[in-house]
């Protein structure tokens, strides 16, 4: 090789060297910047005592029709409850996660802790209730179980999973303040599968939410392999904490990924989030059970023990944390 092509080749070389730091630096730019702001997980909910728990924050705009007429597009996969996709007549696709009494009912329990969690300053899609509704498909039309109704918006695109892990929002109040408030309610499910990251149309601020979802697993008694969800009377006769060891809370928590709460949630952390818990006022309580269809005296029910484990989770703090 002749000189000048030696040239030609250290110069070409030294371009390709030079695009190659070029794109690294712009991967590590990237990087730094694609990490989200807190208001992605969590925002300070300033209006608390006035948001409305019975339409949530979509309002009653966004709700299902109880009077509509569905079209079947596709049943359900993945998940313990059965289920259809359907479109209404405004052409809205509707995912519907229906109850039945083989399996429970499921879909009661996650619009109530889906209008608490986004009350609380916690971003949820759009979710509803309806006890039953109208389905045409090619066998005719008829009467269907109803359930959780959540509508499929083309401004919120499903990016894929977040980890509870590895996440951008460890070690902030906000992320151990969830998993505190998740304990008051019985949530079974520690699950990754019903974490996702939305990429939200319109939303300047943060671009991107991280939400968890498919929060029916709760208000009734946790485990393994048989969790009770949405029993008044399971939820009733189990209890909240334990105790508190070597600066940790123990929790009467016997569901899966238990390692998520064990020696790991701090009575700060409690404090924390039943603090906020504390702020919703009986109307908002009633409202977000009303949304959920419970009859007023079940609601009741389960508003009575939430409420004192709301008082116990703000007493442990003090070293108060009995059994019940």
């Amino acid at each position: 090789m002749g000189p000048r092509h030696l040239m030609r080749l250290r110069a070409l070389l030294a371009i390709i060297a030079a695009a190659a730091l070029g794109c690294a630096a712009e991967v590590r730019s990237a990087t730094v910047h694609a990490t989200p702001p807190l208001a992605a997980w969590w925002q300070q909910p300033d209006d608390l005592a006035s948001r409305d728990l019975f339409n949530g924050p979509w309002g009653a705009e966004h709700a299902p029709d109880p009077d509509a007429e569905y079209t079947f597009v596709r049943p359900k996969t993945g998940g313990f409850n059965p289920g259809v996709i359907v479109r209404d007549p405004q052409g809205r696709e509707w995912h519907v996660k229906q109850s039945s009494e083989h399996h429970g009912a499921e879909g009661p329990a996650e619009v109530v802790l889906s209008r608490v969690l986004s009350a609380l300053g916690y971003h949820q899609p759009p979710v509803y209730y309806l006890p039953s509704f109208r389905m045409r498909d090619a066998k005719g039309t008829r009467i269907e179980p109803g359930g959780r109704f959540r509508l499929h918006l083309p401004s919120l695109v499903a990016r894929g999973e977040w980890a509870w892990q590895e996440n951008p929002f460890i070690g902030h109040p906000s992320f151990n303040g969830l998993l505190a408030i998740l304990m008051v309610f019985n949530s079974s499910e520690l699950k990754n599968s019903n974490n996702t990251i939305y990429a939200v149309k319109g939303d300047a601020s943060t671009g991107v939410w991280y939400v968890m979802r498919d929060l029916g697993d709760a208000l009734g008694r946790t485990g393994k392999i048989a969790p009770q969800r949405n029993n008044l009377a399971l939820f009733q006769q189990s209890g909240f904490i334990k105790d508190v060891r070597n600066g940790f809370v123990d929790f009467d928590y016997h569901g899966r990924f238990g390692e998520m709460v064990s020696r790991r949630i701090t009575p700060a952390d409690v404090v924390w989030g039943c603090n906020l818990l504390a702020q919703l006022t009986d109307r908002q309580w009633n409202d977000a059970f009303r949304a959920a269809g419970y009859p007023p005296d079940t609601a009741s029910g389960f508003i009575a023990v939430i409420r004192a484990r709301i008082v116990q989770g703000q007493r442990v703090g003090a070293g108060s944390a009995d059994s019940r």
